[in-house]
């Protein structure tokens, strides 16, 4: 804004040249003004963060509200006002919402994997086996973003691949043939190789296709 202005032939006095900042957020005088004119019955602080509304609730106490009618509440707090007054009545789940695009919340699930996917990258291990014979037709597969640059960790990734063949192997010589079931033994293997050989854990996306 200071720039478009000075762009506009503006001189701009502001506070980084001169003391004219003015908050506008009242001061304790002002709340005591406020609350000696209004003389209210009930007191609940609020704006700023719990240390600002600890000490706005010890302004309504000095100015002679009760305590246990001054009603100190963060985020989440429900209260109840009837005709016996007001007062803490439940809790309800309050906090940051994510919003993506108009889908609205994304939820605390994706946003962790993309948390996962930001800080550890993704490995996609692809394998194709013949569920009747119970032999591995094509792959492991990998494919990674964010974990490994591949062209410069190729013996890693051949290790790798190696590693779930073995564990998916073992799984069909002992009679597995649920795709669901042979994915969970393609994450568990290969998680536990990449933890175990980089010290990291990036989401491990297993696909099984049976022919």
């Amino acid at each position: 804004m200071i720039d478009g202005l000075l762009r506009r032939g503006a001189k701009v006095v502001h506070s980084g040249v001169a003391d004219v900042h003015a908050t506008g957020h009242a001061q304790a005088d002002d709340i005591k003004t406020y609350l000696s004119i209004v003389q209210p019955e009930w007191f609940v602080p609020v704006h700023g963060e719990y240390r600002h509304l600890v000490a706005n609730a010890a302004l309504g106490r000095l100015m002679g509200i009760s305590d246990d009618h001054v009603l100190l509440c963060e985020d989440g707090d429900v209260l109840l006002l009837d005709d016996e007054g007001a007062g803490h009545f439940d809790r309800v789940p309050a906090g940051y919402v994510y919003v993506d695009g108009i889908i609205g919340d994304v939820g605390n699930g994706v946003i962790r994997d993309r948390r996962v996917l930001a800080e550890e990258g993704v490995v996609v291990v692809v394998v194709t086996v013949d569920v009747q014979t119970g032999t591995v037709l094509t792959g492991p597969e990998i494919i990674t973003r964010g974990w490994v640059y591949a062209p410069e960790a190729e013996d890693l990734l051949d290790e790798a691949c190696d590693t779930v063949a073995a564990a998916v192997e073992r799984a069909l010589a002992g009679g597995t043939r649920d795709v669901e079931a042979l994915e969970r033994e393609v994450r568990r293997s290969a998680g536990r190789f990449v933890n175990e050989r980089t010290k990291r854990r990036p989401m491990i996306v297993p696909v099984v296709m049976e022919t």
